[in-house]
This record gives structure tokens, C-alpha cells and sequence, in this order.
């Protein structure tokens, strides 16, 4: 954590959840943060926050699906603050419905997000990290739905593996250009956020009924985001490409994945998944 201490973070999606807890623990790491968020209002209070406590943050307001803003959130904090050294391509949103239900609106809003908003920041701040010469990080969180599957979700589990494979294609790119730069993909399980409360969708009653189990889920079982950032932050200080808030159940997710795909199994449900969904 010492090699943050000093430097510039910048997280996207930092007005809740996890990217409000890895703003807040970065601060205290010693880092001066910028909170991008299209949530106006969060992001002013967490930054406030911060500076209340003694920390350095800044609020910027960002759409990560539109370039020109990316463009100008890296204008901002190159004229605050000079070079990044922590970006952390955090922002992501969920939609529940089968994918021919979903509007063209849905789909287009969370891939926009999901994934277009972590192809934005890199290329919105990557240039400027290379050519600073100097250590830095880039994180991008998919989830550990990137080494499953899941009806009812489409989106996002397409975009989360969609992550995930920028992300290994990323961090090859900086070692092609042995460029000092670290490449992380975050994997979550299950964290207690807003991320289903918030979430887009169809609004059928399978949907419905896949997210009050889903909340009910992560608010039984979820830890904290506090807890999870507590997680995330040092792995991506430490450079490790794999970070995980649960190290057992990433290796169970990738080791199911990874049979799947040697065996060439067919995609299919599980019973219990089955039968409570198609009871609705």
C-alpha cells in the first residue's frame, strides 16, 4: 500500500458500494482522490467526507459511457492534481430481464457502462500513465459473474466477462510496451451494495422475483463494501492481476468455468435455480 501513499487515484462509480469504499480507503492510504460518478449529489457528500477527515478529494461528475466526459474527468484531474496513479474503472450497473424483453435503451445503457465505460477510461488515461515514465495502476472490476453464467442477468454477465477479457488483452499490451503499468481485473462476490435496488430491467414478475432474492442474497451474505475494498486495495497495490474479495469462491467459479469449457458442456440450470424461477 506504501507504493499508492502520495499518488492520485481515480475511481469511477464512487458515489456508492465499492467504489465509495476504495475512495474512502485510498484517501486514508494517503492518496488525493477524484470521485467520478453521474450521481451528483453522492459523490459531493463522500468528498466532502473525505476532506472532513483530513483527506484530499475531488468530485467530478461523469457519464463513463460518454468519451467526451472521460476526456474532460482527465482534464480535470491532470489541472488538480498531475498524474494519475490509480485508475479504477469501478462503475457498473445491473439489468434483470430475458434479452429479448429488454429495450434497445437497457441494453445500450449497461453496456454502455459496463463496458464502453472501462474502454473509455483506459483510453482516456492510459496515454498520459504510459508517458509519465512512472509505477501506476489501473483496475477494472468485472465480478466473479465473469466465470459464470446466468439467466435473467444477460448484460451484465456478458459484460463482466466482456471485462474480464479487456482486461488480460491490457495487461499483455503494457508488457508488449513494457510500460511500468500494473493491470488488475476485480472480481467481487457477493458485497453488500445498492446494485440490484438500482438496478434497470423489464420488469416481468421472473425478474422481480430474481431480484428480491438477489438483495435478500447479498444482504444476508454480502460483506461490507468497507470490507471489500479492505480486500480489493492492497491486492491491486501488490500487482496482482487476479483480485478477488473471496479467493475460495473465485477458485471454485474459474475451476467450474474452466470444466465447462473442457468438457464442451451445453449451458444449463441448475435445479434449484430452475424450479424457483420457473415458478414465477
Amino acid at each position: 500500500m506504501a507504493t499508492l501513499a502520495g499518488g492520485v487515484a481515480v475511481i469511477t462509480g464512487a458515489g456508492s458500494g465499492i467504489g465509495e469504499a476504495l475512495a474512502r480507503l485510498a484517501a486514508k492510504t494517503g492518496m488525493q482522490v477524484v470521485l467520478a460518478d453521474v450521481a451528483t449529489a453522492r459523490i459531493d457528500a463522500v468528498a466532502a467526507q473525505i476532506v472532513a477527515d483530513g483527506g484530499t478529494a475531488l468530485a467530478v461528475t461523469a457519464d463513463v459511457s460518454d468519451p467526451a466526459s472521460m476526456d474532460a474527468l482527465a482534464a480535470t484531474t491532470r489541472d488538480a492534481f498531475g498524474d494519475v496513479r490509480l485508475l479504477v474503472n469501478n462503475a457498473g450497473v445491473e439489468t434483470l430481464g430475458f434479452a429479448w424483453e429488454l429495450s434497445a435503451e437497457d441494453w445500450a445503457r449497461t453496456l454502455g457502462v459496463n463496458i464502453q465505460g472501462v474502454v473509455n477510461g483506459v483510453r482516456a488515461f492510459a496515454p498520459a500513465m504510459i508517458a509519465a515514465g512512472e509505477q501506476a495502476f489501473i483496475a477494472n472490476t468485472a465480478s466473479v459473474g465473469a466465470l459464470g453464467i446466468m439467466p435473467v442477468q444477460t448484460p451484465y454477465i456478458m459484460s463482466k466477462h466482456a471485462v474480464l477479457a479487456f482486461s488480460e488483452c491490457l495487461r499483455l499490451e503494457m508488457e508488449l510496451k513494457q510500460a511500468p503499468i500494473s493491470v488488475s481485473v476485480v472480481l467481487p462476490g457477493p458485497v453488500h451494495t445498492r446494485i440490484f435496488t438500482d438496478s434497470l430491467g423489464a420488469g416481468d414478475a421472473v425478474s422481480q422475483y430474481h431480484r428480491q432474492q438477489m438483495e435478500g442474497m447479498l444482504a444476508a451474505n454480502g460483506i461490507s463494501s468497507a470490507e471489500a475494498a479492505s480486500r480489493i486495495l492492497p491486492q491491486v497495490a501488490a500487482g496482482d492481476f487476479w483480485v478477488s474479495t473471496d479467493a475460495e469462491m473465485t477458485r471454485a467459479y474459474a475451476a467450474g468455468r474452466a470444466q465447462a469449457l473442457l468438457d464442451l458442456q451445453p449451458p444449463a440450470l441448475a435445479p434449484e435455480l430452475a424450479a424457483s424461477l420457473q415458478a414465477e
